[in-house]
């Protein structure tokens, strides 16, 4: 047999067994989905395959496209993708919009359920209650909070609750009056919590289960200090303590919840940034890892993902502040395992894999940053 022969058949040979292995690899690892600001560079929300393995992300390409979707958020079971658009009027009215998808598992292709306006203006965040029957969305712009009921085939109804908050922060710029800037369902689904930048406040609704309600909690949530602009919220797997990442302020500050009466009391507060700071920064996302031991935070400006090591008490002591892999990092997720963290940097439309070490919480930057247009929000489906 010639050689040229022998050689081309061990080269397809090896071209079959890289395919091969390559599907395997997509079908086996976690779809991770980025939403981004439309424009130029960007349609829609993109999908990628995730290898655990090896720390990277492969592209599969836009998987839907649609304006602005600027956070994302999947079903208990990763059935279905629901995404805010933010946008400032839709349907004539001021008012943003949020869709819902259903999630292709193994081509990560996103189809169009349904879409519904949420009842004010440049919506920004968007939570599921605990049972999977109501999605809770904060308008930014709108300065309020809409819930709309959600059927078993993903297919979003007209909000039934809406509220409005009122009043206005120190900063005449950015607080001139209410932002919603984050829904969250307390553990027990009978609380919603929402961070509002513009009134430095973290304001507590009960919420109604049965029927989607939300009912004012007085007294209830909790003041923050004059022009920290709470932005983003994460608790402690323990359930009794939380963390509000401050984007004014550029600050965190420690809390503690009472699940029976749905209070908070203030505690102590950090700064993201080093001693003798002088440039602009706004801080962006918050985590706690899985574990309970490590709290990672985003700053814009100085372009860090900030590590904290959790006392036994809840106090946190800086770990180290590590490049975020480019500008603008916006927001942040980690894998399900709690091993891997992917960044979107907005300013720099790249998304950066960082390997997160257990014992210490310090990330390392794993391989070249990813292409993703204008990424604003990550988030992994199993």
């Amino acid at each position: 047999m010639p050689l040229a022969y022998l050689l081309a058949s061990l080269l397809a040979g090896l071209a079959v067994a890289a395919r091969e292995w390559a599907s395997d690899g997509q079908r086996g690892g976690p779809l991770v989905y980025v939403g981004t600001y439309t424009n130029d560079l960007s349609l829609g929300i993109y999908a990628f395959r995730f290898d655990p393995a090896r720390g990277s992300l492969v592209p599969l390409g836009l998987a839907a496209t649609t304006r602005n979707p600027s956070f994302l958020v999947s079903s208990a079971d990763g059935r279905f993708l629901f995404a805010v658009n933010e946008l400032s009027e839709f349907g004539g009215a001021r008012s943003g919009s949020v869709t819902s998808f259903a999630i292709d598992g193994q081509t990560g292709k996103l189809r169009e359920l349904s879409v519904q306006a949420t009842r004010g203006a440049d919506p920004c965040h968007l939570a599921l209650d605990r049972t999977g029957r109501f999605l809770a969305v904060a308008n930014y712009t709108g300065g309020s909070v809409a819930v709309l009921p959600l059927g078993n085939d993903g297919v979003l109804a007209p909000a039934v609750s809406v509220v409005q908050h009122e009043g206005r922060g120190a900063d005449p710029k950015r607080q001139e009056g209410p932002h919603a800037h984050q829904v969250l369902f307390s553990a027990d689904n009978r609380f919603l919590i929402v961070s509002d930048l513009g009134l430095d406040r973290l304001v507590v609704y009960r919420f109604d289960a049965a029927t989607g309600g939300l009912t004012r909690q007085d007294p209830g949530g909790a003041s923050l200090a004059a022009g920290t602009g709470p932005r983003h919220l994460a608790f402690h797997p323990d359930g009794s303590r939380a963390y509000v990442i401050n984007e004014l302020s550029s600050t965190i500050t420690a809390l503690e919840w009472d699940d029976r009466a749905g209070t908070f009391r203030v505690g102590p507060g950090v700064s993201t940034l080093p001693a003798g700071f002088n440039g602009s920064n706004t801080t962006a996302e918050i985590e706690v890892h899985p574990g309970g031991r490590f709290l990672y935070g985003s700053n814009r400006g100085r372009d860090t993902i900030v590590v904290f090591a959790i006392g036994a008490q809840g106090e946190l002591s800086l770990v180290e502040a590590e490049p975020a892999g480019g500008r603008s990092p916006r927001h942040f997720a980690m894998d399900l395992t709690g091993r891997w963290l992917v960044a979107a940097n907005q300013g720099s439309g790249t998304l950066a894999v960082f390997r997160i070490d257990p014992k210490t919480g310090k990330l390392t930057s794993e391989g070249p940053a990813v292409s993703a247009g204008t990424p604003v929000c990550v988030l992994f489906v199993k």
